[in-house]
């Protein structure tokens, strides 16, 4: 297992975002680290690996890149690479979990999570159930000492943006004896690190804010606990999802600029929240950088900013929020988010369809924007235009 510490956590993040895991090839001195696309390391005699690359499952110089990058800057020692975030959430579970194990998560986590283990996992024999996670004492009591075994958090949540007090929750997780994982996709490391608060992994879909264009599908897992880095290390192995050289050079590339794309991005999102707040047609803005949000102080405790994830209620019911979804031209309806470009979603029927009819169902009348950082000006004539259109 590679040990992916890096040597530049005095610096500060943006200037580890350009550099850790990212030295010049001693070769040519190229700025750029190359792409390494071979499948195969020649070996110096049986055995005798060079750098300790034998086949690119088991490791790749562009992947180990990435790798070192992303432990860095979610304050880890540990972070595996994967072909997709629920790749690696896959590999995560089944390396820390058995037949008889509870997991406990958010009733509003992402879908394809809850659809991950309810589907998948449940028929093998763990439990599942879901609790509310803004509020530590519901959570406290959904928990199953000795029985438990993940405890699992999203924050801010998809979609509604709901805020989870991480160190309230690790402190419950841990007393349970459970493993606290926290999906850290919305505010990626630049806004928020969970493993400073004390939680033990931090997943990620790279394809998000960390990748942040768009162009590339990708996911991580990152630990300090050296237990569960040995395991998730073996199953990314053994089981082989990993992502591609190419895959990781363009996630890299994306997080040299993170730091700048969130600050715009959040302050994006602020100013469409605080905009379309009053808007008649508007029932109720979920966004923690409103004040009136009711998770908005431990956010701005445990968060450099707010984000640039926002979801709208609308008056008028499902008709008035696919008629919204439908009706700007500046984002533009599609699922995913966290790229440069302004995306909006239907969650009810897109990104969480999957969960229909369950707890977990977001109601019918909410979108979700994934603000960009293209100009503001335009961003809000859009957004406020397809409002204006609702009456």
């Amino acid at each position: 297992m590679t040990d992916t510490r890096d040597n530049t956590t005095d610096h500060d993040f943006s200037t580890r975002a350009i550099h850790a895991g990212q030295e010049f090839d001693p070769t040519t001195g190229a700025v750029v680290p190359p792409i390494y696309l071979s499948s195969t390391f020649v070996q110096d005699g049986i055995g005798g690996f060079r750098g300790g690359y034998e086949y690119a499952r088991g490791g790749n110089p562009t992947r180990d890149s990435l790798q070192t990058l992303l432990a860095s800057l979610e304050g880890g020692t540990h972070a595996f690479s994967f072909a997709s975030g629920l790749a690696a959430e896959d590999a995560l579970l089944r390396a820390i979990l058995k037949p008889g194990d509870h997991v406990l998560m958010g009733n509003d986590v992402y879908g394809g999570t809850h659809r991950l283990v309810n589907r998948m996992h449940v028929p093998w024999g763990v439990e599942l159930s879901t609790a509310e996670m803004s509020n530590p004492d519901a959570a406290r009591a959904a928990i199953r000492p000795g029985k438990t075994r993940v405890l699992w958090l999203e924050t801010p949540s998809n979609p509604l943006m709901k805020i989870t007090d991480i160190a309230a929750l690790v402190a419950i997780g841990h007393e349970a004896g459970a493993i606290v994982v926290v999906d850290n996709t919305f505010a990626s490391p630049y806004l928020q690190q969970p493993l400073s608060f004390g939680a033990d992994v931090v997943v990620h879909s790279t394809t998000k804010y960390l990748g942040g264009h768009s162009d590339v599908l990708g996911g991580a897992v990152v630990t300090s606990d050296e237990e569960i880095a040995e395991k998730v290390g073996f199953l990314q192995f053994g089981a082989g999802a990993v992502s591609s050289p190419m895959e990781a050079w363009l996630t890299v590339r994306g997080i040299k600029t993170l730091a700048v794309r969130m600050d715009r991005h959040s302050e994006n999102a602020q100013a469409i929240a605080e905009a379309v707040q009053p808007h008649p047609a508007v029932e109720t803005v979920f966004y923690p950088g409103l004040e009136s949000h009711p998770g908005h102080e431990i956010a701005a405790k445990q968060m450099r900013s707010f984000g640039g994830m926002l979801s709208v209620a609308l008056r008028g019911g499902p008709a008035a929020a696919k008629k919204f979804a439908e009706g700007t031209s500046v984002f533009q309806l599609a699922e995913s988010l966290g790229g440069v470009e302004s995306l909006i979603s239907y969650p009810s029927e897109m990104t969480h369809a999957s969960v229909k009819g369950t707890e977990l169902a977001v109601p019918e009348n909410v979108v979700r924007l994934s603000v960009g950082i293209e100009g503001i000006d335009d961003l809000l004539a859009d957004v406020t235009g397809a409002l204006d259109r609702l009456a």
